[in-house]
């Protein structure tokens, strides 16, 4: 019973820092005009975002030094607080400062959800387990667009925050009583100061980076962010190797387990999530749909995904088996994104959505399962430092992807648009109130440009199959928790 309370516990939290990612999109023209800095908009997700991916390897190490419940409750304080101060932002640097603190709070919320279950679990139940955890995911992409539409509509954009306070406090209160009192590692003789320092400079610099490179505003500064970017991975690379205790721990990735698992991970942000958000503008563009219609297709993607990470979950656990999942899936992804590149455009929509929902469904199909593997491949003590390091490629591929793929559409259809046309201004309610001469040239130029996209997907997942038929033969044990943690981790259902 103890173990139900608690799942309900750490998925309530964990909505709530995934919707966050969400909900605040369809409410940032209202927010941004009420504020008075439309310029500055960006950086309400922007923000969010980087904060939540910079402070993974760190709060992994923390979790495992002072103790994941600590880290988790603390976390879910902060991430409250930070609710409470976006909603009475009087300007957007106050603002953008509350999502920094969200999204940093955030990050504590995802990983040591992740990590507790990997502690009070063995191998064979976790997949369940971390299934329904990783549920919250597609669920906030869901609801989060449409619950932050009808709240800034009916309540005021403020609410969009505030509503996060009644939810947490009652999660609070659960976690209080359902998360157990996890044994804490040793206590490092030296903390990594130096990766974390170099580690967050050069993912801040490559997001700077990718970011303004996409919308086209290259230039020296940019080339500085990413030569700024390069030489500090490549001084992390170095800083890791010689540190007692280092953040990202490279020797992991001698296990084949956990390099393969890594790999997935990261097919699974490069692959899918960088194309989800360009989806809409595809299919308004090339097949002529209504924004409200165009957002069908991406429902569909993450309903897929959600209903196969439940079942695989459930099938793992139940069987024990785990490798066949990922091998599937990663086929169904390159599949499904292949046909995509073949379609012709004017399709009936429902062609287009049975397609990318077969590659919601193959990512689903190991989306939560590769993290219970590859916790289960490193030791006890360093679950956290190992959660971290899997959705920290995962977010990293996913920011930086979707970047480069919004850079090459920007600069495919400006190159190939007809005179008269400016990619600047080009919306689709333009291209829709056209000459059916204009309609078709731009749905083709639109094809034209995401054909390449979709195959260099396709490819991504081609090599996710070589990833998932690495992973090795074996079965999820069914062993307790290891004897490096404490009785008080053992809960029952």
């Amino acid at each position: 019973m103890r173990l139900r309370l608690l799942v309900v516990s750490l998925l309530s939290v964990s909505f709530l820092g995934a919707l966050d990612h969400t909900v605040v999109s369809t409410s940032l023209a209202t927010i941004s005009g009420d504020l008075g800095a439309l310029t500055l908009m960006s950086w309400v997700v922007v923000g969010y975002t980087l904060a939540s991916t910079v402070l993974l390897p760190v709060l992994g190490k923390l979790g495992d030094v002072l103790g994941a419940r600590r880290i988790f409750i603390g976390s879910l304080v902060m991430f409250l607080a930070a609710s409470l101060a976006c909603g009475f932002a009087t300007d957007m640097a106050w603002l953008i400062a509350a999502r920094v603190l969200q999204g940093m709070s955030s990050a504590g919320l995802q990983l040591m959800s992740q990590t507790i279950i990997a502690r009070v679990t063995s191998q064979r139940e976790r997949p369940r387990y971390m299934a329904i955890i990783g549920a919250a995911f597609p669920m906030a992409i869901l609801v989060g667009p449409v619950l932050g539409g009808a709240i800034t509509d009916y309540w005021g954009w403020q609410w969009v925050f505030w509503i996060n306070i009644p939810v947490g406090a009652a999660a609070l209160a659960l976690a209080l009583i359902a998360v157990p009192h996890l044994e804490p590692g040793p206590a490092p003789r030296h903390f990594d100061v130096a990766g974390a320092a170099v580690f967050t400079t050069s993912l801040v610099a490559l997001v700077l980076a990718v970011t303004s490179a996409a919308e086209r505003n290259a230039g020296a500064a940019t080339a500085a962010a990413l030569a700024v970017s390069v030489l500090g991975f490549v001084a992390f690379f170095f800083i890791e190797r010689r540190a007692p205790e280092p953040i990202v721990p490279l020797h992991f990735f001698a296990n084949r387990t956990i390099a393969a698992g890594t790999a997935l991970s990261a097919i699974i942000g490069v692959g899918l999530f960088s194309i989800t958000a360009y989806l809409p503008t595809y299919f308004q563009m090339a097949y002529q749909t209504t924004a409200t219609v165009s957002g069908l297709v991406p429902i569909a993607t993450v309903f897929g995904m959600l209903v196969s990470n439940l079942l695989t979950g459930w099938l793992a656990s139940r069987t024990g088996q785990y490798r066949v999942f990922p091998i599937v899936g990663t086929m169904m992804g390159a599949a499904g994104l292949s046909v995509m590149a073949m379609l012709p455009a004017g399709l009936p929509l429902w062609v287009p959505m049975m397609v990318m929902a077969v590659v919601g469904m193959g990512t689903g199909a190991f989306m939560s399962l590769i993290v219970a593997v590859v916790q289960g491949a490193a030791p006890a003590s360093q679950t956290g430092t190992i959660t971290a390091t899997i959705n920290l490629v995962r977010q990293v591929g996913s920011t930086v992807a979707t970047a480069v793929i919004g850079g090459v559409i920007g600069f495919g259809v400006a190159a190939l648009l007809p005179a008269g046309l400016d990619a600047s201004t080009l919306t689709p309610q333009l291209v829709h109130a056209a000459a059916p001469a204009i309609q078709a040239s731009v749905a083709q130029i639109y094809s034209s440009v995401f054909t390449p996209i979709f195959i260099a997907l396709a490819a991504t997942y081609a090599v996710g199959i070589v990833a998932a038929v690495l992973l090795p033969h074996g079965r999820l044990s069914d062993d307790p928790v290891p004897a490096s943690t404490t009785t008080s981790e053992s809960l029952s259902a």
